[in-house]
């Protein structure tokens, strides 16, 4: 996922902490119902480095035209030590999906979500769980 557009909050009280707002896009890839489809994230990252945030948003996935599901996630941000003793993010959740159209139309899914940076600006979203089609 690669920030398209940014609005932050910095406070200014000397602690880091900041609320990102942010629409990222990418291409989901995996072998589920979502493989090949075209993602957007807005989300909202409130977030104290070092200590720990709260991220949560939508991910809006189409695949062709019409066929758009919505998916609400949720993270907690916790910094652990890394290897060479500076804090490490570690961002883990849940996500599930709200409503669909077209092909994506009764979807229902609901699992775990780890957010991975791909480098500083860039974010890797991995979602397992299930996702079940409309009959």
């Amino acid at each position: 996922m690669v920030p398209k557009e940014q609005i932050k909050l910095d406070f200014k009280d000397g602690s880091g902490h900041f609320v990102l707002m942010v629409r990222r896009e990418g291409v989901a890839s995996g072998t589920g119902l979502l493989d090949g489809a075209q993602i957007v994230e807005f989300g909202r990252h409130d977030i104290v480095p070092g200590v720990s945030g709260d991220p949560s948003g939508y991910l809006v996935a189409t695949k062709g035209e019409g066929n758009v599901s919505y998916i609400k996630w949720t993270v907690r941000a916790i910094f652990l030590p890394g290897k060479d003793g500076k804090p490490e993010l570690n961002d883990n959740g849940f996500w599930e999906v709200v409503s669909g159209a077209g092909s994506f139309k009764g979807l229902k899914g609901a699992g775990t979500l780890h957010i991975k940076s791909a480098n500083p600006t860039d974010r890797i979203f991995i979602l397992d769980g299930q996702l079940a089609a409309a009959n």
